[in-house]
């Protein structure tokens, strides 16, 4: 970490000069251990927090220890810690004009923390099993995942990986999400799986790239603005370990951002912006909360066009390969949104007022809630606010408000708060992060009985 060279200062920027670069050093070292203990001792083979999977990093088993709750969870911890001390270093010397981490260094720390958790194993999650699952039963069982679950091809090896709570379940993923994945199918189980981290690590690659593009456009700066994003545990650990499809989303997000700023913005490209929102959406149909604010804030035909033009596109291209049941995934999105996961903030929620869990009105609640909140939002776009942080807003309302949380649904807003105006978004979207963290760790505050 490099402090740049600076004029006369008092007595505190001379202490802050001095120690500031050592002390990021040691946090950006704390922060590689800590991803390097999970994937080492994630390497070792199945555990509580490690899904079964093919051995395809069964070069780095044998240096750790088979990973533990609780090793994790102070892992997980000491992370977030780092991460906190780097963006307060960060932020706190750039406003004075300085650069205790430099462009060079935030990058470096960024691509080391992406290699280590590619060379590793599948991390957290079953969900890259399911994504292989359903392109398998189209390549090569002739079968439609839009209307069959993993279990109809229970003979293939991949069902034995797939998670129990979507063994029977047919896809919600965007039919361009499905027909990306067909091209891994052929590839056997691990070839599959290697495609798929690729496809994660090079998704978040673009993400990074795009997120310190729009950063310098809007007139941010786009060092930290990558830090943020780039070295975020939930980001690194969850996200890309996980080799989730969220990540694709994001990166066809960041894209139809990246469209609409700067001064070579037109027409034309403001069309591609929505058109590639839609795209987006037939991956992870969450991203579709863009194109309204997108639209209000231009209040030009040439963005309708471009959305109505690739609307059609993906429906005709759905149905030749999948039939209605691919046009028509708002059923599965509501099949989805029923279940409940231990995280949400809604199921918390309810235990904090001794309810044993959600109920269906309070599924109600919730979305009449989000739908509150994403008409407010829409109100202050066609009155002049900005449409990027009307979207981060209503991304983090989504995540907020599900039932179904998981920890990489709270990375959406991530890319769109680093470059937004309204520096809230960010600080909430940190909170929401961090609130999560705190949930998952709670096991270790708890007294030892």
């Amino acid at each position: 970490m490099n402090a740049v060279a600076h004029g006369e200062r008092g007595l505190p920027g001379i202490r802050s000069t001095r120690w500031a670069p050592a002390l990021a050093s040691l946090l950006a070292l704390a922060l590689l251990a800590a991803t390097v203990e999970i994937v080492l001792d994630g390497a070792v083979g199945h555990s509580s927090l490690i899904p079964k999977s093919p051995a395809i990093a069964g070069w780095l088993s044998g240096v750790g220890e088979r990973l533990g709750f609780r090793v994790f969870l102070i892992a997980l911890l000491v992370s977030c810690g780092a991460y906190a001390g780097l963006l307060a270093i960060a932020a706190r010397t750039r406003g004075r004009g300085e650069a205790v981490i430099s462009r060079r260094a935030a990058i470096a720390l960024i691509a080391a923390l992406h290699v280590i958790v590619f060379a590793g194993p599948i991390l957290l999650s079953t969900d890259v099993f399911s994504y292989i699952a359903y392109a398998r039963m189209g390549v090569e069982h002739g079968l439609n995942p839009y209307t069959h679950g993993p279990a109809s091809i229970s003979h293939d090896p991949v069902f034995y990986y797939v998670g129990h709570v979507w063994r029977h379940t047919a896809t919600a993923y965007g039919p361009l999400y499905t027909l990306i994945s067909y091209p891994l199918a052929p590839l056997g189980l691990e070839g599959a799986l290697w495609g798929m981290k690729v496809i994660a690590l090079a998704a978040s690659a673009g993400t990074l790239a795009l997120t310190w593009r729009c950063a310098r456009d809007r007139g941010l700066d786009p060092t930290l603005a990558v830090l943020i994003v780039g070295t975020n545990p939930l980001y690194v650990i969850y996200g890309l370990g996980g080799a989730h499809n969220d990540l694709l989303m994001m990166l066809l997000m960041m894209v139809a951002v990246s469209l609409t700023l700067g001064s070579l913005a037109s027409s034309r490209r403001e069309a591609g912006a929505a058109a590639t929102i839609v795209a987006g959406a037939l991956v992870k149909a969450t991203v579709a909360v863009l194109l309204p604010y997108m639209l209000l804030a231009r209040r030009r035909v040439a963005p309708i066009l471009g959305a109505i033009g690739a609307i059609l596109a993906g429906a005709l291209i759905a149905y030749l390969a999948f039939g209605s049941h691919g046009v028509n995934i708002v059923s599965a999105l509501n099949r989805d949104a029923a279940f409940v996961s231990s995280d949400s903030f809604a199921n918390e929620i309810a235990h904090l007022f001794g309810e044993p869990g959600v109920f269906p009105v309070d599924h109600d609640l919730l979305k009449a809630g989000l739908v509150i909140v994403a008409l407010h939002v829409a109100w202050r776009t066609w009155r002049g606010y900005d449409w990027v942080a009307a979207s981060g807003w209503t991304l983090l309302a989504i995540s907020v408000t599900s039932t179904w949380l998981l920890a990489w649904y709270i990375l959406w807003p991530l890319p769109l708060a680093v470059i937004s105006r309204d520096r809230r978004l960010l600080a909430a979207t940190l909170a929401v992060q961090g609130l999560y963290v705190l949930h998952q760790i709670s096991p270790l505050l708890a007294p030892v009985q």
